[in-house]
């Protein structure tokens, strides 16, 4: 059985309750998504080949320090790095390294800060100089998924339904959804309940409440949906090696839809494909 709590009276911890937070909760989820938003923004002019991600990685960290805020993934639970980069196939969680980007890659760069005490997670695709086609249109693809998803919430709905509207659009456009990550709930806590899966069924999964916080990131695939995690313990890839793309959001449920934290500052969420941008 779900439970509800006013996200004032509640710990901060995962207990399985769902946390339903009123003002100060969407005013420090804004703060704290702007300034993600805006790392993401800063880095779409210095993504070309060449630039190592272990200088993205430098870059996040000092930008959140000269902002009062910390990298929520640097130490957690034994990562060492400010933010994710994921490359070509990796799917999720690739780790900033010495090696270059090159003409043709395309990244994930997944920037979560905590500031305030807040979370403000996002991740967005960056081309790399000229991209092949089926590239180009893997990030569309995934990109409007999302935006189909953040359409669906509002009070009322199930998480199935963002999981739909996600897996209907893409799979009709011959692509696959990662099953094996999701979407979660955010606020004080990184990773909260509920869990948003991006594939599903309308009626199915936790029923949608005002005041509830969480990320919707659906990873779609041009190839099969399998993946697996490298040696690292973190990396994830696609098994077949396809290419992969995701885009991320940290949103609230309003009274008649959603707010959403993370949206570019600079109209910059998706460089590259010259689409409506959120």
């Amino acid at each position: 059985m779900i439970n509800y709590i006013d996200a004032i009276a509640a710990p901060n911890k995962n207990n399985g309750h769902i946390k339903l937070h009123g003002p100060e909760g969407f005013a420090g989820m804004r703060k704290a998504g702007h300034l993600t938003a805006r790392c993401l923004d800063e880095l779409v002019p210095l993504i070309e080949p060449g630039l190592t991600t272990q200088a993205i990685d430098r870059f996040v960290f000092e930008f959140g320090m000269d902002h009062g805020a910390v990298p929520a993934t640097l130490n957690y639970r034994g990562y060492t790095n400010s933010c994710c980069t994921s490359l070509n196939h990796v799917v999720c969680h690739g780790i900033p390294s010495d090696k270059p980007l090159r003409e043709g890659d395309i990244v994930n760069i997944d920037v979560t800060y905590v500031l305030d005490g807040w979370h403000g997670d996002s991740s967005r695709m960056y081309p790399v100089g000229e991209i092949k086609r089926a590239a180009h249109r893997l990030m569309e693809v995934t990109h409007k998924s999302l935006l189909l998803a953040l359409d669906v919430v509002k009070p009322g709905a199930r998480t199935g339904a963002i999981g739909e509207a996600i897996q209907r659009y893409a799979e009709a456009e011959r692509c696959s959804v990662v099953r094996d990550f999701c979407g979660h709930g955010l606020g004080k806590l990184f990773h909260d309940v509920p869990n948003i899966l991006h594939y599903g069924r309308a009626h199915e999964g936790v029923e949608l409440r005002e005041g509830m916080i969480f990320t919707i990131e659906p990873m779609i695939n041009l190839g099969k949906p399998h993946v697996k995690v490298l040696a690292d313990g973190w990396t994830a890839v696609t098994r077949d090696r396809s290419l992969t793309a995701q885009y991320e959001h940290s949103i609230g449920v309003t009274a008649n839809g959603c707010e959403i934290f993370t949206l570019s500052p600079a109209g910059l969420f998706t460089p590259g494909l010259g689409t409506s941008e959120r």
